[in-house]
């Protein structure tokens, strides 16, 4: 059975210096938890060194997420880079034919099927690692947000902070505390 989400690296894997260039798009589909709005898109590159395998890729979707304040929905562009390594043991059968190379990754998750690629499980890591960590709406922390507002999110200026702060602060402004 053939899954369209698996990369067969064999043969790079077998012939080092050999490279691989794949355009990949995706809507990771079986993930509930990501909502793209567009697909996500770019190449992905592999090489083998016959001690290593390189990955590496650029790509960009479309999703929508949380608005840290008040929760809103907001679409946000989001590109990221992959540059992964991982090693390769064995000899390859293009040296030997009595041994074949194969990727020995060590995740906690595995990425690989043998020396296939789990495509769709790597995206999806590297796409997590670059989600926003703050989002905010077009009101950031100070606007007048009427979303935080109907939901009793108070605006982010209670002057209540730390009192050595406020007495910097006092001390920019130029008055006295």
């Amino acid at each position: 059975m053939r899954r369209d989400d698996l990369l067969d690296l064999n043969d790079i894997l077998q012939h080092p210096g050999r490279q691989l260039s794949v355009e990949v798009s995706t809507e990771l589909a079986d993930e509930e938890d990501l909502d793209l709005v567009k697909p996500l898109e770019g190449v992905l590159d592999a090489i083998s060194t016959g001690n290593l395998l390189l990955i590496t890729g650029e790509f960009t979707t479309r999703a929508v997420v949380e608005c840290a304040r008040c929760s809103g929905p907001i679409e946000t562009d989001i590109t990221f880079e992959i540059d992964e390594q991982f090693p390769v043991v064995g000899v390859p059968s293009s040296m030997s034919h009595q041994d074949f190379a194969k990727v020995e990754a060590d995740e906690p998750y595995p990425l690989f099927e043998g020396n296939n690629l789990m495509v769709e499980v790597l995206l999806r890591q590297n796409l997590l690692l670059n989600f926003p960590v703050q989002p905010l709406c077009a009101f950031g922390w100070e606007g007048e947000c009427p979303v935080a507002k109907e939901r009793g999110v108070a605006k982010g200026t209670s002057g209540a902070g730390r009192t050595e702060f406020e007495k910097l602060k006092n001390l920019v402004e130029g008055s006295e505390g």
